[in-house]
């Protein structure tokens, strides 16, 4: 998820950011990172390779796990520091949005239902637009760190997918029987109104 905290004024742009569009530093690394894994994991799943679509989905939600500990020991403009919380929006729904939907695809999700996988990646960018929104205001309003998250959070399909992969090795069910269901009910726990603890790394 996106870290508002660590924006100081620093200034200054690095030789990159003068030569190209963007904020190159280290505190966008690990995104980018992520992104690249993220769209290798969707390659890989167009192809049928489960075990290495599932691999690139587990590394991207390692790098989202320490991006904004790198960010926040980074110091940034606060042009600079915007510009990361975007991207790491952007990244993450391709990254725990848009890959899992092309997982169940490949796995088996056809006709219709194909609406679901879709749904799932709306919701994750609602749900994501809407933690921008309210983190900025929550923020403005206190500067104590941010115990809990209202929906659950994108990033959490970097485990529940696994999760039914593992749940289809030992069962009868059909992996797209599985993914539809999973990715049904993400979808639903992304926007719904529930608290979910803040893991602390």
């Amino acid at each position: 998820m996106p870290f508002f905290t660590g924006c100081n004024k620093e200034k200054g742009e690095s030789a990159l950011s003068k030569l190209f569009l963007g904020y190159w530093n280290v505190s966008v690394i690990l995104t980018y990172f992520e992104l690249i894994a993220a769209v290798t994991g969707i390659g890989a799943a167009y192809d049928g390779r489960i075990e290495r679509a599932l691999l690139c989905l587990v590394v991207c939600g390692i790098c989202d796990m320490f991006d904004g500990k790198i960010a926040r020991a980074t110091k940034r403009s606060e042009d600079a520091c915007t510009f990361g919380i975007q991207i790491d929006s952007l990244c993450d729904l391709v990254s725990f949005g848009v890959l899992p939907a092309v997982m169940g695809i490949s796995w088996g999700i056809s006709g219709w239902a194909r609406a679901v996988p879709a749904v799932f990646v709306l919701c994750g960018l609602v749900r994501l637009g809407y933690f921008n929104v309210d983190e900025q205001k929550r923020q403005k309003a206190t500067d104590e760190k941010r115990q809990y998250y209202e929906g659950l959070p994108i990033t959490s399909s970097a485990v529940g997918v696994p999760l039914l992969y593992g749940l289809g090795r030992v069962t009868s069910l059909g992996m797209d029987t599985l993914m539809l269901a999973g990715l049904g009910l993400m979808a639903l726990l992304f926007i719904v109104r529930i608290r979910v603890k803040k893991p602390q790394v």
